[in-house]
């Protein structure tokens, strides 16, 4: 008996889900780099509100500015 691999039918490739473009680490300015500076800068704005929510004081304040 003979395995053959059989590639899959045009029509089954065609109706996949289309593969998320996604960027690859590398040094410099690259979308990958602006991607995970901004989840970064999100999580910050994040940490300083809940910071502000549990200390009752504003950032100014916390920094010593006022």
């Amino acid at each position: 008996m003979t395995s053959e691999k059989s590639s899959p039918s045009p029509e089954s490739t065609q109706n996949s889900a289309p593969k998320a473009d996604v960027p690859e680490p590398s040094f410099g300015w690259t979308p990958y780099a602006e991607l995970i500076n901004g989840r970064f800068a999100m999580l910050g704005f994040f940490a300083l509100l809940i910071l502000e929510l549990v200390t009752r004081e504003d950032f100014f304040t916390w920094l010593g500015l006022r």
